[in-house]
């Protein structure tokens, strides 16, 4: 197929390019520096910039993947930040549905990420993809991010939005900044450690990010993380238990508000999402487990 990706460089687009393109997928990618990517074009990979014109590029498309957005991790949250954390989520993909709507032939598919965030704090109540949305920041991004995907229905696009948990790989995401302190002997739960931890490997994300496009009949809103969500307490000492390291110094949540404000709710937050309608649909997790998530990737 032809697929059209928006964050295709990013911290999960770069893992996904690769799936895709062991599967034979014809992919182009948006990016805002497409001469950097100069030496990855080929017959079956190419970079266009955010400023073309969408509309006659959605002809030649059978799917879009729509990851777009300003990364949450690594910054504190200032009305600038968050922000550009809001546009760059909605107005980007209020951008690719117009043009899907101008395209004479248009994609069969969009998928439109969202994340797990939609369902803000709600301590350990088991949440499925009825769910209503949460209160805060993130819940509303995240609400937003998915009506305006909902427009491209109206075109006639089936369309199936992953709720993205916290993704676990190295070379980026919350893993990142979590590894440092328990290499130095220093590590342990952050918050309390009674918040659910929403969790998935990047391969089972990319795997499921991408289930829709061979079975046709999947669309909607689902949750996209690992059937089995630890709280933060289980997560830090199955993380210490691989890499040998003690699990014994949590960092209090006073801490982060002081450090990181809105910033520490991603990891603060306590979201037990299940991911009933990829398994109620058939989807095998290759990583269900946390420990052995963990030990693959580190």
């Amino acid at each position: 197929m032809n697929i059209l990706i928006t964050g295709g460089t990013g911290f999960i687009g770069t893992e996904l390019r690769r799936l895709l393109l062991r599967q034979g997928h014809f992919l182009t990618v948006v990016s805002r520096s497409p001469a950097r990517y100069e030496s990855e074009k080929a017959k079956n990979q190419t970079f266009i910039a955010w400023d073309a014109d969408f509309t006659p590029v959605m002809e030649d498309i059978d799917v879009v993947i729509n990851l777009v957005g300003e990364n949450i991790f690594g910054q504190r949250w200032s009305d600038a930040v968050k922000q550009r954390i809001y546009n760059s989520r909605i107005e980007n993909t209020q951008r690719l549905v117009e043009a899907i709507g101008r395209s004479d032939s248009r994609p069969q598919l969009m998928i439109s990420a969202s994340a797990v965030g939609y369902y803000g704090d709600r301590d350990d109540e088991p949440l499925n993809e009825h769910e209503p949305p949460g209160g805060g920041f993130l819940s509303q991004v995240c609400v937003d991010w998915e009506k305006a995907a909902e427009e491209v229905q109206q075109h006639g696009v089936r369309l199936a939005i992953p709720r993205i948990g916290i993704v676990l790989d190295t070379g980026g995401g919350a893993l990142q900044q979590m590894l440092p302190p328990f290499k130095l002997f220093v590590g342990g739960p952050v918050g309390d450690g009674s918040q659910y931890f929403p969790w998935i490997h990047m391969r089972d994300l990319c795997r499921g990010l991408v289930y829709s496009v061979s079975n046709e009949s999947f669309e909607g809103a689902y949750n996209l993380n690992a059937p089995n969500p630890v709280t933060m307490r289980e997560f830090a000492d199955a993380l210490g238990e691989v890499l040998n390291r003690p699990s014994l110094f949590r960092v209090p949540e006073f801490v982060l508000n002081i450090v990181l404000g809105e910033a520490a709710d991603p990891i603060t937050d306590s979201i037990n999402a299940r991911p009933n309608k990829l398994l109620d649909n058939g989807f095998a997790f290759d990583f269900p487990y946390v420990r052995e998530a963990l030990a693959d990737i580190l």
